[in-house]
């Protein structure tokens, strides 16, 4: 009686294992298809790195006025090397699906995304009232 009382729990625990397992599968060429997005990203990011230097000048400058035109440099060789280190970190662990599901490292992904957000640097500055909007 014992022994079949056993089996019993046994079978029930395998059959609970196997079908919390079968539910979080993933289809081959999706999992293929997410690593080559990774890896094509992160060689896309090596590559284009140095335009994180006039592209945060740009910004930095348009964002803060004069300061912009000594930080905006040191914040686009600071994002150039950041970048960079990124697109080789996706590059060399594409295979990973980490973080997430093999969810971009940076945000924006790319360079050439995020340049018509605007991102005040000083959140006390007050922005002039353009006209007809005083009050």
């Amino acid at each position: 009686m014992r022994r079949w009382m056993i089996i019993f729990v046994a079978i029930a625990l395998l059959g609970g294992v196997a079908t919390a397992f079968a539910e979080q599968e993933k289809k081959p060429e999706a999992v293929v298809e997410r690593m080559a997005v990774k890896f094509v990203r992160g060689v896309t990011n090596i590559a284009t790195a140095i335009v994180e230097l006039p592209k945060q000048s740009y910004l930095t400058v348009r964002d803060m006025g004069r300061p912009g035109y000594v930080v905006g440099p040191l914040k686009g060789v600071g994002m150039t090397l950041y970048r960079a280190f990124i697109g080789t970190a996706e590059t060399v662990f594409f295979l990973v699906p980490q973080p997430g599901y093999y969810d971009p490292m940076i945000n924006p992904e790319y360079v050439w995304q995020g340049w018509e957000e605007y991102r005040p640097a000083n959140e006390h500055r007050t922005e002039p009232a353009k006209p007809g909007q005083e009050g």
